[in-house]
């Protein structure tokens, strides 16, 4: 922590100094605290943290024109990153029909018919957001849909976007009748004459790809600035897009990222992952350098770049097409002859790895079930025998199914632990749809993240959103708690898998910021890092942790810039106006009398997609 100096001509004044709460940055925080760190004061300058200092010694950057920023108890953490999120789809989705507030299937079709009614100039009703766990068997019918659509094409992504329902009028469109054979990375719910019951599984959802209408440059950038704001909104400055490339009914995000770029508006630091596609070969890898290059030709990696490389090694367990090393069970706890989907085999995705490597890629795997995260490790392994040690920060997203004998190859291999913490509790869709189908060895081992820990893994926290809700702190309830709000079930694999709220953190601050390759300026609250920062009140340290649900952002800033402020936070900073006038005189004496804070609200979750407060352009 850095000592105050005298602001003279040479140490000009704070343009915002942070004052009476308490800091969380995981250099100063170590995993296993109890607490975060008290008595000290952060001093931002032009965008940058120009100090960290003990609080008695603030007022020696506070001058005429500072913002005192009194926390009054509140946590100040580095802003929030997350590893694996697809803001393009989500963004769109928000502006389309938007499922994901829906409670059960008959509340599903409500909104369905309602928005149809909305936009009878729709020529297609396109959306998503649907929870399988809705429907029996988590695959909803044609016929639902005909009952209130019967004249449009309707076709809409699950929540996890691994799934995708369609009335007849859609199959109509694209062609889609009994003869239509499954795909080879793709299932068809059928009747029992042949013909497609309605869902469409993985791949086979890419048969509607040429019928749908295309998303439009105007409606893609638009998604982009809303999911931005939403994102914002959560505490998040930065983020790894995990799907920037072609993919049926996902905007090309490339587009609507140059075009933010061009008129100012990305406000977050964004990496982006180009998307391989899997039916293709190593050919694409060139113009995948080629893109690269014409990015960071731009001069704004700062701001936006694309160094990473997604690749979908297999499918989600609900639907039974993530990678399993033993067989998934029927519904009466049979053994099938099903072991999910390796969408790319295992000796190409090793061969693409090395080559990825070799070009200064990061390697970013979607590896969602056991054999999946044994055939990324082992890409990962490939790389580094051929190429030797590169910085690649290579990382494995959701991980729900680890194999013990795996666990301690993360940290052997380099390779980054990619959480989605919210998935690791008993839900719905958890315990009707997968862990009944999963064989009883994967069953008692999900989502491992204390055996990561213990095996000395990096862990970085993402969402997948809008697959599920992008907030930070939701996340880390999950991961500290392992069940959800309110609930009394058992935790999710085991309290041994659960993290601590210091490890919790450091996975969305610095965590993701080493996988995004801005732990340099990014993910710390340190002198001459970019001042991203995030306010949370309570804060978490001082809550009961099966309360950590009720923290909240009180604000999100970016470079130093106040981006987004919550609607009771601001009246509660028009009501402090003049306490706050006052401690820029006296900090001291503010200091010496030690942080205070109101009673903690006790708010529901926000829905997602709401933005509870002012995002401040």
């Amino acid at each position: 922590m850095a000592a105050a100096v005298p602001a003279d001509a040479d140490t000009p004044f704070a343009d915002t100094v942070f004052i009476r709460g308490a800091l969380f940055s995981s250099d100063l925080v170590r995993a296993g605290s109890a607490d975060a760190l008290s008595g000290v004061a952060v001093a931002v300058r032009d965008g940058r943290i120009a100090a960290v200092c003990a609080e008695d010694e603030a007022s020696v950057f506070i001058g005429p024109d500072t913002e005192v920023v009194d926390l009054a108890g509140a946590l100040l953490a580095p802003g929030f990153q997350d590893a694996h999120v697809h803001p393009m789809s989500g963004g769109v989705e928000l502006l389309q029909c938007n499922l994901t507030g829906s409670e059960d299937a008959a509340d599903t079709l409500a909104t369905i018919a309602r928005y149809a009614a909305e936009n009878p100039d729709a020529e297609w009703i396109v959306g998503g957001g649907w929870s399988m766990d809705h429907f029996a068997g988590g695959a909803p019918l044609r016929a639902a849909l005909d009952a209130i659509v019967p004249d449009r094409p309707v076709l809409l992504a699950s929540r996890d976007h691994h799934s995708a329902w369609a009335n007849t009028a859609a199959m109509r469109a694209a062609g889609v009748d009994a003869a239509t054979a499954d795909p080879a990375d793709g299932r068809i719910e059928r009747e029992a004459d042949g013909f497609p019951a309605g869902t469409f599984h993985e791949g086979a959802a890419d048969l509607f790809a040429e019928a749908r209408p295309k998303v439009s440059e105007d409606l893609a950038y638009a998604g982009l600035l809303r999911a931005q704001d939403d994102l914002i909104a959560q505490g998040i400055t930065g983020w790894q897009d995990a799907l920037v490339g072609n993919f049926p009914g996902i905007p090309g995000a490339l587009a609507s990222y140059r075009r933010a770029l061009a008129e100012g508006t990305l406000k977050a630091h964004v990496v982006g992952a180009q998307w391989w596609e899997r039916g293709e070969g190593i050919e694409q890898l060139e113009g995948m350098i080629r893109t690269r290059d014409e990015i960071a030709a731009l001069g704004r990696e700062d701001r936006f770049s694309l160094g990473s490389i997604k690749f979908m090694v297999d499918g989600v367990a609900e639907n039974h097409t993530a990678a399993m090393l033993e067989p998934y069970r029927d519904g009466h706890g049979h053994s099938t002859d099903n072991r999910g989907l390796s969408f790319i085999p295992a000796e190409r995705l090793r061969e693409y790895a090395i080559a990825a490597d070799a070009a200064g890629f990061q390697l970013h795997f979607h590896a969602l079930g056991d054999r999946a995260v044994r055939e990324a490790l082992d890409a990962v392994e490939a790389a580094a025998e051929v190429n030797g040690a590169t910085d690649g920060r290579h990382h494995l997203a959701h991980i729900q199914v680890v194999d013990a004998v795996d666990v301690p190859r993360f940290a052997a291999a380099g390779a980054v632990a990619n959480m989605q913490p919210l998935w690791a509790c008993h839900e719905d869709q958890m315990d009707e749809l997968t862990l009944p189908f999963l064989a009883e060895s994967a069953a008692s081992r999900q989502y491992p993240f204390g055996d990561l820990q213990r095996a000395g893994a990096r862990l970085a926290g993402g969402s997948d959103w809008p697959v599920s809700s992008a907030d930070p702190l939701a996340g880390v309830h999950i991961a500290v708690n392992r069940v959800a709000p309110l609930s009394d079930d058992e935790p999710l694999g085991g309290a041994h898998q659960r993290l601590d709220l210091a490890t919790a953190l450091a996975a969305y601050t610095s965590g993701t910021a080493y996988v995004n390759h801005r732990d340099h300026d990014t993910g710390y609250v340190r002198a001459g890092y970019l001042a991203n920062l995030v306010i949370v009140e309570p804060n978490p340290f001082t809550v009961p942790v099966e309360d950590l649900y009720l923290c909240r952002v009180a604000s999100t800033w970016i470079d130093g810039e106040r981006v987004y402020a919550r609607a009771d936070a601001e009246g509660e900073a028009e009501a402090g106006a003049a306490s706050e006038a006052g401690a820029a005189s006296e900090a001291g004496a503010a200091a010496a009398a030690g942080p205070t804070r109101p009673e903690a609200p006790r708010p529901a979750p926000a829905a997602r997609g709401e933005v509870v407060g002012t995002i401040l352009s």
